[in-house]
């Protein structure tokens, strides 16, 4: 018979547990308490650029680095303490090496599976060119008189020509045709293009992003383009209605126009103008364009838990990093301002725009130069994801950011739900005691992993989310793998490590535990 001691007990329990609870529930927002850590995992040394689920909806995916190669690897199960399994050895799924022109900022940049690709076997690359190097390369250039630029007039602080490198978007095929019912998935890709989508001379080297996604409830291809300039945007291209650089723009993939049609509209390729996109019937603005006023959009995602909501981080110049929710023909402010603060351009060949012609979205959050310790390294900010995976609970609709040197992750919330008014907090970040590859750990930094240089986060058919860094690729794993507590995760007795909460609990219930075997013997 339970008695009055056990009664206790329990009553006793149930508040310790509601109170851990309680002090760690991240999502409620009157409180905004952030996440007591994120954990990751290794899961391989090499570095790649970008990961993409398979669309098949299984632990595949693919991974690029930034020389040219994309291979298929198998992410392991969460604690399963296996590596990625991709075999480098072998030949790539697809391997661009000789059409990639590779330097710090210049390579294979992103990768993208038609949503049919399980049937169509469609896939479309980014690579940047080199004219004088790699046979194909060629485009018109994006200084032109359209915007008020001219080529002749344009002075490259890399002593290369205007235009001499591109940015090329490029079809590929799985299965030797777009047209087939099935594709081989454990071949290769054809490395000859199915066809050129899109192609444009850069005025500059730096500063072009060059990311494509497919928008998961209306098919399109979104096109990531920074204003390709090594200072502050000089020829206001990202303000420059005619300019497609410092835009987002979003493409129609499935129907290709003709030549002629190409050659009337102006188009960069084979590809057509969504009927919906805002400035599809504007003759002011290249129809292409869903949103401006960017400086260098590096990673973008649709929040898997709300897919209208699209997020990109932005890089910035000489002030702010931004991270900026994307609406349609939204304006969000470069070279006008850099995140909150207004810019004093010296040198403005393009001219000026003025704050009062422009209705500006600023960013929902992002962090100021002076807040980050710059002799640690660069400051540029790496978009993220919004959390949506089961490893970590109390990290759940919270966005996860970081900068590329990887001093800092940043987790932000929604200060009330919908609002779309982001705060966000530093959190720790630690190594897993049980990591499938051991970490590295920076110097007098108190165990903080040594990621290198973070170069993208990604997402996989779990919803798990990815550093991919210049010492490997980590995931995000389970916070008491790392000793962080989270009252909701779901422990199993072989990665459980015990916080101080935790700790408080088990001797509780053993106390309770002794003293219902003493009364029940009695």
């Amino acid at each position: 018979m339970i008695g009055i001691t056990d009664i206790l007990c329990i009553i006793i329990l149930l508040q310790l547990h509601s109170s851990s609870s309680s002090a760690n529930v991240t999502n409620d927002r009157n409180t905004l308490q952030p996440p007591t850590g994120l954990c990751l995992e290794k899961l391989g040394n090499s570095s790649y650029l970008c990961m993409v689920p398979h669309p098949d909806g299984s632990n595949r995916v693919f991974v690029c680095n930034q020389q040219g190669k994309i291979w298929l690897a198998v992410v392991p199960e969460v604690a399963s303490s296996q590596p990625l399994t991709v075999d480098e050895s072998d030949p790539p799924f697809l391997d661009l090496s000789d059409q990639v022109q590779f330097a710090t900022e210049m390579g294979l940049t992103s990768i993208a599976l038609h949503p049919n690709f399980t049937q169509n076997g469609r896939l479309f690359v980014v690579f940047n060119c080199d004219k004088f190097k790699q046979p194909g390369c060629e485009g018109r250039c994006s200084c032109n008189t359209d915007v008020g630029c001219d080529p002749s007039n344009v002075e490259s602080i890399q002593e290369s020509y205007p235009c001499q490198f591109h940015v090329v978007i490029a079809e590929f095929t799985a299965n030797g045709t777009t047209r087939s019912s099935k594709v081989s998935w454990t071949g290769h890709a054809n490395s000859v293009e199915v066809r050129r989508i899109f192609t444009m001379g850069l005025p500059f080297e730096p500063y072009h992003a060059g990311q494509i996604l497919f928008g998961p409830t209306d098919g399109y291809l979104y096109v990531m383009i920074g204003d390709a300039s090594h200072v502050a945007d000089p020829y206001n291209f990202a303000q420059n209605k005619k300019s497609l650089l410092g835009k987002i723009l979003r493409l129609d993939v499935d129907i290709i126009p003709s030549e002629e049609e190409i050659s009337r509209l102006g188009l960069w390729g084979n590809y057509s103008i969504p009927k919906d996109n805002p400035y599809a019937n504007d003759k002011e603005f290249g129809p292409e364009i869903w949103a401006l006023g960017f400086s260098n959009p590096w990673r973008c995602s649709f929040d898997s838990g709300r897919p209208s909501r699209f997020i990109c981080g932005d890089v910035g110049k000489d002030q702010y990093e931004e991270i900026n929710i994307i609406k349609k023909g939204g304006n969000y402010g470069w070279r006008v301002y850099e995140g909150p603060y207004l810019t004093h351009p010296s040198y403005a060949p393009g001219g000026y725009t003025q704050p009062t012609a422009i209705t500006t979205i600023f960013p929902v959050t992002g962090y100021k130069h002076d807040n980050i310790d710059a002799s640690k390294g660069p400051t540029s900010i790496v978009g993220g994801y919004f959390y949506r995976a089961n490893a970590d609970p109390c990290l759940n609709g919270w966005y996860i950011y970081t900068n590329l040197y990887s001093y800092d992750i940043w987790a932000a919330i929604e200060t009330t739900e919908t609002s779309e008014n982001l705060t966000a907090f530093s959190v720790p970040f630690g190594c897993a005691h049980d990591s499938p590859m051991e970490c590295g750990f920076k110097s007098g930094a108190n165990n903080v992993p040594d990621l290198g240089y973070v170069l993208s986060l990604s997402e996989d058919n779990n919803k798990d989310v990815y550093l991919l860094t210049s010492s490997g690729a980590y995931r995000v794993a389970a916070p008491s793998r790392c000793g962080y507590h989270c009252a909701t995760e779901r422990y199993s007795n072989v990665t459980r490590v015990a916080s101080s909460g935790n700790l408080l609990e088990i001797a509780s219930l053993g106390a309770c535990f002794i003293s219902f075997m003493v009364v029940l013997f009695l």
